[in-house]
């Protein structure tokens, strides 16, 4: 039943009372959420790497405070001390900038545009961030800005003092803009082209603004040129700038929209608001949010562990982004990035699939199939107007990473269940993208004639990150294998890449017992060093890529010389010190990231070594799975503005926290696996799409009980280290006992490991 929004909600908002907030676990997780987790970052060190967007989940425009500068892929970060504006923003990461931007912000006093003199001093003491709201006083001008969004619209909400000056600045940015203010309509209009790239020639974002007071000023303002009178601009950085005198306490009003379809069709999502009020509009946004979470229900004493993990799954519900709109007729269309052309269906786009696969996918899978659904009808568009499957989109094609995994999420979704989509499309898509490679971006796949030819990418013939695309090109040869055999192909047509799925092991090297490149001839790099970053890894060592055989541990553990020598290479890892490999390269930030968590070499900070604990399950150590597990939970991850070791890219480090915390995590996606870890809450509960719900129940379980003494499925004991996604789906109630000592005898037999490409 929904309430009505009032002061007192506020009150709760900006930090209720700690009892209030444990009472309410289950019935509002979004509470329990900060926007701000990762945001106190920086170029030379990431704690995240991320914005506060104001957003609904998987929305097409988010909105974020703006600190840095017009362009600086840092938007916002924790420790700046002044505003600039309010932006609307698609940006997934810094690193890839943003696209279709335009920002908002009230003024008072001086008749001002530039970034730097409108910016006005803030506090965190005076500002609330929670996904559906947000809230701050710009103590220069005395106006509080509140802000409430929709999907493709938003709200928002000015309290001015008594001035005869109050303005509202709008700024379509650089590279690009047009503005018109039309006063009679109390409306602002125009387009923004700025963006990073990926997009066609006719790239437009296009807004509209609606206030509700009328305008006693109005200019239009063209290189930072304010032009009183003026209504119109168009040129490299274009703006306006509307006035009025407000009254003490006085609120204005401001609705927005955008389109990358038209001017027409952004009047269209500015509809989305319906004749809700600021206030409604916040509840129900609140009451998106708590219906979405509260999917995952979690019962824990430690309100830290409930912020860490809610928050952990808000960042798991905004990427990938709809690219999608809902014309006049109610059918759905997008503005395509890859050919430029309006075209019905679904349009995804904001994600790297190589972060993403390796769990947030997955997570979609198993927790919301119906978005991924939705997902794969964009990827078959994806391919239809562009010739391949995207890697990294933002919002196109873009040139980022290494790996042709769509192969992994397209695998995973159709193992996993999902349908109603063109499949065979899909399965085309595959087989093409693993043959050629579409030039300037990271589509398709770069070095596929020698992978092709010689087993692997070979390091003389000018293409970086050699191994690291051998590796992952197995795995994903793997993928295609694994859902052909799904689709019930010919053998002719999937042996192949069966064959290929064992190519990890020509980059091999037995006297290392790590992953090296070798030139076209075949002759390993003399100059090897495993904790080298970088060169034939990407953001990496070998240390970090020689564990990425997802598809076939025991084949790697067979290769290492059989569990023993497997063990002791993964203890290595945590052995070696951190600041081993620094003075291999030019600093970047992964590398400092791992040295300062003090976990030797291992990088969790970056998503090649995120899986690799797990692999214990296979080599018949289970115990350190759960050990390093809980190491990881409680060290590197924190509800606070540094609350990651690194780039959260995407929903990827967070959807890591929230299967670790529930107990499970899918190592080898495209398999029916989850990988049993060790469960960091007293409880939870799953309620899946089919009415099914998962409940897990972990006794014992204080902060020093780690180990997992006994396990029960459905009330019988369970020594197998992983449970099925038919296991999950049904229905299930696993029950976990924990102890502060290991139980080295359980989950160690043959019958007990995971798959492995080895065992077929």
């Amino acid at each position: 039943m929904k309430t009505p929004f009032s002061f007192k909600h506020l009150l709760f908002l900006g930090g209720a009372v700690l009892y209030s907030l444990q009472s309410s676990a289950v019935k509002n997780p979004v509470d329990y959420v900060s926007t701000l987790v990762g945001t106190q970052s920086k170029f030379e060190l990431s704690t995240g790497n991320t914005y506060p967007a104001t957003a609904l989940p998987w929305g097409m425009n988010f909105w974020t405070p703006q600190t840095g500068k017009m362009g600086d892929g840092w938007a916002y970060t924790y420790d700046a001390d002044k505003i600039r504006g309010f932006k609307q923003t698609h940006q997934p990461s810094p690193w890839m900038n943003d696209y279709g931007q335009f920002a908002i912000m009230p003024v008072t006093g001086g008749l001002v545009f530039d970034q730097d003199r409108r910016a006005s001093w803030f506090s965190h003491k005076a500002e609330v961030a929670k996904p559906y709201y947000y809230k701050v006083y710009l103590a220069d001008h005395d106006v509080t800005t509140e802000l409430a969004p929709t999907e493709r619209a938003a709200m928002f909400r000015f309290t001015y003092p008594e001035t005869k000056n109050a303005y509202v600045i709008v700024d379509a940015f650089d590279k690009g803009s047009y503005v018109k203010v039309i006063p009679e309509e109390n409306k602002i209009i125009g387009y923004s082209t700025k963006n990073s790239g990926g997009v066609p020639e006719n790239f437009k974002n296009y807004f509209v603004i609606q206030f509700d007071k009328p305008f006693t000023f109005l200019s239009a303002v063209s290189e930072n040129n304010i032009l009183p009178n003026e209504t119109e601009a168009k040129g490299n950085h274009t703006g306006a700038v509307i006035g009025f005198a407000t009254q003490k306490g006085e609120i204005v009003h401001a609705r927005v929209a955008s389109s990358f379809i038209s001017p027409e069709q952004a009047e269209l999502n500015l509809k989305e608001l319906g004749k809700n009020s600021f206030d409604q509009l916040v509840a129900n946004g609140r009451e998106v949010w708590n219906r979405e979470m509260s999917k995952i229900e979690v019962e824990d004493d430690n309100i830290d562990h409930l912020r860490t993990f809610y928050s952990c799954l808000y960042r798991s519900m905004l990427f990938p982004r709809s690219f999608y709109e809902i014309d006049a007729k109610g059918q759905v269309m997008h503005y395509s990035p890859y050919n430029g052309e309006v075209r019905p269906g679904y349009m995804f786009t904001d994600t790297g699939f190589w972060d993403t696969f390796r769990c947030l996918f997955p997570f979609l899978n198993l927790m919301y199939p119906s978005m991924n659904q939705k997902m794969q009808e964009g990827l078959v568009n994806a391919y239809k107007e562009s010739g391949f499957l995207p890697e990294w989109a933002s919002p196109g094609h873009r040139d980022c990473m290494v790996g042709n995994n769509s192969a992994s999420v397209v695998a995973d979704a159709y193992i996993k269940g999902l349908r109603g989509y063109d499949i065979e499309t899909l399965w085309e898509a595959l087989k093409h993208g693993a043959n050629a490679h579409l030039s300037g971006t990271a589509s398709g796949r770069l070095g596929y004639a020698s992978y092709n030819q010689l087993g692997y990418v070979a390091n003389n013939i000018g293409i970086g990150q050699n191994v690291a695309r051998t590796l992952e090109y197995a795995y994903n040869d793997w993928a295609i294998y694994t859902l052909g055999k799904k689709l019930g192909k010919p053998e002719s047509e999937t042996d192949i890449y069966k064959k290929r799925a064992l190519n990890y092991k020509n980059v091999y090297h037995p006297e290392h017992k790590l992953m090296v490149g070798k030139n076209d001839k075949g002759v390993f790099s003399p100059k090897f060093d495993a904790v080298d970053w970088s060169g034939e890894f990407c953001e990496g060592n070998s240390w970090h890529w020689s564990f990425c055989v997802f598809h076939d541990p025991q084949g790697l553990i067979n290769l290492m010389g059989g569990k023993k020598e497997f063990n002791t290479m993964m203890d290595s890892v945590f052995v070696i010190p951190g600041r081993q490999g620094m003075e291999s390269r030019g600093m970047i930030h992964e590398m400092r990231e791992m040295q300062v968590m003090n976990m030797g070499q291992y990088a969790h900070g970056n998503q090649p070594i995120q899986h690799m604990v797990y692999l214990y399950n296979y080599s018949g150590e289970p115990w350190k799975a759960q050990y390093w597990i809980r190491e990881i939970m409680n060290k590197l991850y924190t509800a606070g503005p540094d609350g990651y070791c690194g780039d959260e890219d995407n929903g990827q480090t967070s959807a890591w926290y929230v299967f670790s915390a529930l107990g499970f995590y899918p190592v080898c996606p495209g398999t029916d696996e989850y990988i049993i870890g060790t469960p960091l809450f007293k409880s939870a509960k799953l309620h899946l799409e089919n009415g099914k719900t998962i409940t897990i129940k972990a006794d014992n379980n204080q902060p020093a009980n780690r180990y997992i003494k006994e396990m029960k499925v459905n009330g019988k004991s369970q020594t197998r280290n992983f449970l099925t996604h038919d296991q999950l789906t049904k229905g299930a109630n696993i029950q976990f006992q924990m102890s502060p000592v290991p139980n080295k005898q359980r989950g160690i037999t043959e019958k007990d490991v995971p798959y492995s490409l080895s065992f077929e």
